[in-house]
């Protein structure tokens, strides 16, 4: 599975990226937290495995934490309150010690905290189920099931024009809601657009999903490709801890009552 320079280098990278385009409303705290969380975070259990051994505890101990902390959604669940706590002690502490600048000028909430911890255990995931246990993981062995891959696959016709009327809907919407008018809310366009994707994702996934699941005998969805795999994936490991980073970002009222960013 990925090691530390993997982990850290995706999730300060991509942190890095959410500073730049939101002003520092995503700080250095918010990057750092993040990235901790995605590399040592749910990895714990494995750490008090062999520390417990080292010390000639045994690996009992060790390996019934393991089993419930190296978990996308365990470890946020039992550990995210705690260390939310703990980071946010800590951010406060390195902000009134001059160690860690936080750009809007506070330390991190444990609200904040809980968030990233959340989606840095996602991020790890992330890496892990694509590249571990030589590429036989049973996310990543779920992923490619959705495929089809026994023949080649035929092409359907109620699925070409069900995907495609989909793919229309989703661009055309796009378009139409980020038409020119003189009158515009960028806020409202955003939502709406979010709505649709999100809209036109979950009927996307249901298409798949009834021909996968319930249509006997199988049929293939989308060619041989294994879209619900995908998408689900994505939605869940890459999609959402970045929303989720985004939900901890700064208010603008405290980003506006300091200095500005250069760009």
């Amino acid at each position: 599975m990925p090691g530390p320079g993997p982990h850290m280098i995706y999730t300060i990278g991509s942190g890095q990226a959410l500073m730049h385009v939101t002003n520092g409303r995503f700080g250095p705290h918010h990057c750092v937290t993040y990235a901790i969380n995605a590399f040592f975070g749910p990895d714990i259990g494995s750490f008090a495995e062999w520390l417990t051994s080292t010390l000639g505890l045994g690996r009992v101990l060790g390996s019934s934490v393991e089993s419930w902390i190296h978990d996308p959604f365990y470890y946020a669940l039992i550990l995210g309150f705690p260390l939310s706590l703990l980071y946010s002690w800590v951010s406060r502490f390195l902000l009134n010690k001059g160690v860690l600048d936080s750009l809007s000028g506070v330390p991190l909430t444990v609200r904040q905290c809980f968030l990233l911890i959340f989606a840095g255990s996602l991020s790890h995931f992330f890496l892990d189920h694509l590249f571990e246990e030589n590429g036989h993981s049973s996310m990543y062995t779920w992923i490619l099931s959705t495929g089809w891959w026994k023949t080649r696959a035929p092409i359907n016709p109620d699925a070409v024009i069900v995907i495609g009327l989909l793919c229309a809907t989703l661009i055309g919407g796009f378009i139409y809601i980020y038409r020119v008018k003189p009158l515009k809310s960028v806020r409202k366009q955003y939502h709406k657009s979010l709505r649709l994707i999100l809209v036109i994702a979950i009927l996307y996934c249901m298409w798949c999903a009834s021909q996968i699941y319930l249509v006997t005998p199988r049929r293939p969805a989308v060619g041989e490709e294994a879209d619900l795999g995908v998408l689900v994936f994505l939605g869940i490991f890459f999609f959402f801890p970045h929303w989720l980073c985004i939900l901890s970002m700064n208010t603008r009222d405290v980003i506006d009552s300091g200095e500005q960013l250069p760009l």
